[in-house]
């Protein structure tokens, strides 16, 4: 899947299955929140397929992150 994920541009544009690998959760997880609009989960429509910003899936992370 993606062997070398630091080494992504910010602007690369990662595919449903990707993202989901990249995150460690399922697919159908990131379709369900994209419907349900449950995470603020910003993704991009390039025709029928559905694309992930590498830059916002770090952000997604990063605001989830607590410190403790």
């Amino acid at each position: 899947m993606l062997n070398n994920i630091t080494q992504l541009s910010q602007d690369k544009l990662l595919t449903r299955k990707e993202a989901a690998a990249f995150l460690g959760i399922g697919e159908h997880t990131l379709a369900v929140w994209a419907c349900t609009k449950r995470y603020n989960l910003p993704y991009v429509k390039v025709g029928r397929l559905v694309k992930y910003r590498y830059s916002d899936l770090q952000a997604f992370l990063e605001s989830r992150t607590n410190y403790a």
